[in-house]
């Protein structure tokens, strides 16, 4: 007769197997269900938005809502039960993830209309990138995302100066302008710098002089010039970083399974990047 630590381990086991393994049957249909219940409760939130929707079926989508939340609840709970370190799931980018996609409807209780930031859950189904092993969307999004960091610095240079110039330019106008042409003070002044700057254009203030029109067109000039470098910032890193990975040296170990990260020794058994074991050498 087994003992009940023994059928306790074997029952966190089994759910473990369910809930974060993909590669079994149960876990992949668990991950599917979980799917499709995320995008019912997104879709019952934002039809809930419409007025005509909600007068008529107002009742039946809240409480829809607040099933999918009690369901998804208990699914994090499982999680946490039967993670191998409950802590490390919790702290990981999924666990966040699966925890701010059930706040926003209790939150509700005290600020109405908080429901609606559960678009949040909609992060959830990244998961279909380990469920359908499309590894190799993965491992591009790996690339971008280290072509992201490798370009922190520099596009931190690049907004710190965009944020000067636009300082600088709406005190100009300020000056120039003033508030009888709907530029009041030098805040608002910068917002007009931001809006022309970025050429996104609202309209809702415009230079009224020839001196200040004049200084609005060289700022339109200055953004088209300006939109082109934080992209030739990425594009130079992604390039490099796909040159790199290119010039590898080839590895017998395969891609990951999980991450479709390439280039391992020969000899490793795990992904150096996620710590999935990796297939046998052929």
């Amino acid at each position: 007769m087994s003992s009940p630590s023994l059928d306790r381990a074997a029952w966190r086991e089994r759910l473990y197997v369910i809930i974060f393994e993909s590669d079994s049957p149960s876990g992949k249909a668990f991950d599917v269900l979980l799917i499709a219940a995320i995008v019912l409760s997104v879709v019952a939130v934002t039809l809930e938005s419409v007025r005509d929707i909600d007068a008529l079926y107002g009742g039946w989508l809240r409480g829809a809502e607040w099933g999918f939340t009690i369901l998804f609840t208990v699914e994090y709970v499982l999680r946490l039960i039967c993670a191998r370190n409950a802590w490390r799931y919790a702290t990981s980018f999924y666990g966040v993830i699966d925890l701010l996609a059930v706040i926003p409807t209790y939150l509700s209780v005290l600020v109405p209309g908080a429901q609606h930031l559960i678009a949040v859950r909609l992060l959830r189904t990244l998961r279909v990138f380990r469920v359908l092993k499309l590894a190799e969307y993965l491992a591009e999004a790996n690339l971008l995302m280290r072509a992201l960091r490798a370009s922190q610095r520099k596009i931190t240079v690049f907004v710190f100066t965009v944020f000067t110039l636009v300082v600088i330019l709406g005190s100009i106008m300020y000056l120039i302008e003033g508030a009888e042409n709907g530029f009041t003070s030098i805040p608002r002044s910068i917002y007009w710098a931001i809006v022309t700057l970025t050429t996104v254009g609202y309209g809702d203030i415009s230079p009224q002089t020839i001196t200040g029109q004049m200084l609005a067109a060289l700022i339109m000039i200055i953004g088209y010039g300006i939109i082109a470098v934080p992209t030739g910032i990425v594009t130079a890193e992604l390039s490099r970083f796909h040159d790199s990975t290119r010039a590898e040296p080839a590895s017998d170990r395969g891609p990951c399974p999980n991450c479709g990260l390439r280039g391992h020794d020969p000899d490793a058994a795990y992904c150096k990047q996620c710590g999935t074991s990796l297939p046998e050498a052929s």
